[in-house]
């Protein structure tokens, strides 16, 4: 059985691979026609769809809520197969819909690896613009992570996600 790794420096947490709480949202929101979903696949969870730039889009994501302790996490480890796009793994704050996230873009090519992202490596964004006066991620305040594909490039996407790990 292959498991979903959310860990913190003091806490482990296993999940067993399931699409199910990951929620996408996409550039229909305003407008666009992208289309992107976390589906189950044999390594362990795919990130897939399709981009477009149709109607002012371009971008397509995927997140979902934790609700770890992770004061002492200072950083976040991918064990990812990507399709040579360069994609976003993104933090919030908060459980909202909407607001600012934390970004930090990784590039991927087309092997497995190991990507790793420092927390003063991300900044804040709303909308696809910076907001330097969010100021740094507060590892504390982390309620949602995500994955976000926005390289103005129409067509098909697919990034495979062994594991994700705050540590």
């Amino acid at each position: 059985m292959m498991y979903l790794i959310l860990m913190a420096v003091i806490f482990n947490m296993q999940i067993a691979l399931n699409p199910g709480p990951w929620r996408a949202i996409n550039d229909g929101v305003m407008g666009g026609v992208s289309s992107g979903r976390m589906v189950q696949s044999e390594d362990g969870l795919r990130f897939e769809g399709e981009l477009s730039l149709e109607n002012n889009g371009g971008f397509a994501s995927v997140r979902r809520v934790i609700d770890q302790d992770l004061s002492a996490a200072n950083r976040v480890r991918l064990q990812i197969r990507g399709d040579g796009r360069k994609y976003q793994f993104r933090l919030r704050q908060d459980g909202a819909f909407d607001g600012i996230a934390w970004r930090a873009e990784f590039s991927t090519t087309g092997d497995w690896q190991a990507v790793e992202l420092a927390f003063s490596e991300f900044i804040p964004v709303f909308r696809g613009r910076r907001v330097p006066a969010a100021g740094p991620v507060v590892p504390a305040s982390i309620r949602q992570v995500g994955f976000m594909l926005a390289d103005k490039t129409a067509g098909p996407f697919a990034l495979d996600i062994r594991s994700i790990e705050l540590l």
